[in-house]
C-alpha cells in the first residue's frame, strides 16, 4: 500500500493553507485543494518524506511539526493508501508564499473549509482537525 505524508498548515487567525493542484486532466483531482505533501518514498520514513515535500513544494525546510492522525484510505482516492497527517504552525503572508507545485497557494477560514472543492478525502481530514481542535478548545 502507498503512503504519503502531508500538513495541517494553520496560521495564527485559524486559517488553513492550501494548494491549488494543476489543471492537467492526466494527474489525480485536477484543480482541486490539496494540502502541502506527497508519496512517501522507498526507504524513507513519513517524517523524512513530509520534510523532502515541504521542501519541494515550498521551499521551506521545516523543523517544528507534529504528528496528528493516521489514516488508512481503502476508497475515495485513486489507490489505496496511508495517510499520515502532520500540523505546524505556519504564518508567512500568502504573497511571501512560494508555492513550486500546482497552481497557487491560498488561505481558507474555517467557514470556508466545508465548501472547497478537496482533492480524494483531503476535506474530511481536515474537517476532522477542525472539529478535534474545536473540542479542545471547549474542554479547557
Amino acid at each position: 500500500m502507498k503512503e504519503i505524508a502531508a500538513i495541517i498548515l494553520e496560521n495564527d487567525k485559524g486559517e488553513f493553507l492550501l494548494a491549488l493542484r494543476d489543471d492537467k486532466s492526466w494527474i489525480p483531482f485536477p484543480n482541486h485543494w490539496d494540502l502541502i505533501g506527497g508519496h512517501v518514498d522507498e526507504g524513507e520514513t513519513p517524517e523524512e518524506a513530509l520534510v523532502r515535500e515541504v521542501k519541494e513544494e515550498l521551499d521551506l525546510d521545516i523543523k517544528e511539526y507534529k504528528f496528528w492522525k493516521k489514516y488508512v484510505c481503502l476508497s475515495g482516492d485513486v489507490y489505496d493508501n496511508t495517510k499520515y497527517i502532520y500540523t505546524a504552525k505556519f504564518n508567512i503572508p500568502i504573497e511571501e508564499v512560494t508555492l513550486l507545485e500546482g497552481q497557487y497557494p491560498r488561505y481558507f477560514s474555517r467557514k470556508e473549509i466545508p465548501n472547497v472543492k478537496f482533492a480524494n478525502i483531503i476535506g474530511s481530514i481536515v474537517m476532522d482537525y477542525i472539529n478535534d481542535s474545536n473540542n479542545l478548545k471547549k474542554s479547557d
